[in-house]
């Protein structure tokens, strides 16, 4: 029965960040939202490290008091080491930005992602957790409502916009078939947790750590200070380096790969390993819209960028922004077309493509940041702009010209060729690698089956 009770201005599908701050600033704002998740909350999730311009969504949102009163780790700084354990001087953030904003946080995700849907049901966000959506409803081309699992039935829900933050799942992208991948950022990825691995007495010790391991792996760690002397260790590189050929054994992979990156290994040593070993095979993909008549899309359900400066939680907090303004809008003139919904695409687009470009010499092993600074020392700001995440600042990307001269610099994503797939038989033997039971080494213990399977996305 469809009745007053099953209508509202908008409804998201997808309770993470993106959904979640998207429905707290429209309900903040004055409109009926209703939040569907399909699981229920805490539960984990990768993408851990935020960077410091999230500080104006949240404080949009009215978020900012429940994070300073958290125990999440400050950050203050990003720095890296090369294949040869050289360390940079750290990025500090308050270099390039003189406000309270140039600090940021470390987040547990589970507790950071529990407390913005919890936050956006205290802002009036009507939220359902366990609530799988079924389908989302069509009249013609337009998007009018969903249909939602509750309590194991099937019920109907309408709204002028339905807004699509389903994470990687992307079900509107998926269904037209809009999901353009990068031909070159393809990645499979280990991790997981430690307590009592070293950290510095100063700013920097909670600073995300970015350490490249060998040539030719494509590769390099992560290393994030978390809470209660926890830190978030994980390696990235080529699939093909990090698991073909090399056995089910993802936990010894893992070590392996610490012992070969000098800087990673001597700040574990001594610590113990309090969690199993997490597998994604991850691929940076974008949608080819990021709207259609009565919908959006935000968040990694419009596209993901390879994780290295940490952009994935920024990126979906200024879809949520750019979104929830694009909507405000649309009720103002009573339009609600993709050409009025989806007005913010050039600018999210631009801003993504910044960001792609600094991953892109990332990946180039002849890259040096300390090399191209102390050429182009006036381009330190711009490069802490980006690091910060401040990718719509006018002038940012002036920094390419000179930094050119160092590295590969990619068109536009929309302009390259398709997506090199891999063929279905390699393709199919990765994913078993990074998705079957396996048993694994525990070093707090004899080897054990694995009892539950990894996040794989």
């Amino acid at each position: 029965m469809e009745t007053n009770t099953n209508k509202f201005d908008v409804i998201v599908i997808g309770g993470g960040p993106a959904g979640s701050s998207a429905a707290s600033i429209l309900a903040r704002e004055g409109r009926s939202v209703i939040l569907f998740e399909k699981e229920t909350f805490p539960r984990h999730h990768i993408g851990e490290s935020l960077m410091t311009d999230t500080y104006f969504t949240f404080q949009r949102m009215g978020l900012l008091d429940k994070l300073k009163e958290s125990p999440f780790v400050r950050k203050y700084s990003v720095q890296f080491a090369n294949q040869e354990g050289k360390e940079s001087r750290p990025f500090y953030f308050f270099e390039a930005n003189h406000h309270e904003s140039a600090v940021t946080w470390q987040v547990t995700r589970a507790v950071f992602d529990e407390m913005l849907i919890n936050h956006a049901a205290d802002e009036g966000v009507q939220v359902h957790q366990g609530a799988a959506v079924k389908e989302v409803l069509f009249d013609g081309d337009r998007a009018v409502g969903v249909e939602v699992i509750i309590d194991d039935a099937p019920v109907k829900f309408y709204a002028k916009v339905i807004v699509d933050a389903t994470g990687q799942s992307a079900i509107l992208s998926n269904k037209f078939g809009w999901r353009v991948r990068d031909p070159k950022l393809k990645k499979a990825v280990l991790y997981s947790y430690f307590k009592g691995a070293h950290r510095e007495m100063d700013l920097n010790g909670g600073a995300t750590l970015v350490l490249r391991t060998e040539r030719g792996s494509g590769g390099w760690f992560w290393y994030i200070p978390l809470e209660n002397d926890i830190t978030s260790v994980g390696v990235v590189a080529e699939p093909e380096y990090l698991v073909k050929g090399r056995g089910q054994d993802l936990a010894k992979i893992f070590y392996e790969e610490i012992e070969k990156c000098e800087a990673c290994r001597r700040r574990v040593e001594g610590a113990e390993r309090v969690d199993k070993i997490y597998s994604i095979l991850d691929y940076s993909y974008r949608s080819k819209q990021c709207a259609g008549d009565g919908f959006m899309l935000i968040g990694d359900a419009y596209g993901f960028l390879d994780p290295i400066y940490s952009s994935g939680v920024l990126l979906a907090l200024k879809m949520a922004e750019l979104a929830a303004d694009a909507i405000h809008d649309a009720f103002n003139n009573d339009d609600f077309s993709a050409r009025r919904l989806g007005q913010f695409q050039t600018k999210l687009d631009n801003g993504i493509e910044s960001m792609r470009k600094l991953v892109y010499a990332f990946y180039d092993e002849d890259f040096s940041f300390s090399k191209f600074l102390q050429k182009y020392p006036d381009q330190r700001v711009n490069i802490i702009n980006l690091l910060i995440g401040n990718v719509f600042k006018e002038g940012v990307d002036d920094v390419y010209g000179p930094l050119s001269e160092f590295a590969e610099i990619p068109p536009p994503l929309y302009e390259q060729s398709p997506f090199p797939e891999f063929d279905a038989e390699h393709q199919e033997e990765l994913r078993e690698l990074l998705s079957a039971k396996y048993v694994y080494y525990d070093d707090r213990a004899a080897a054990q089956e694995r009892d539950s399977s990894p996040d794989v996305t």
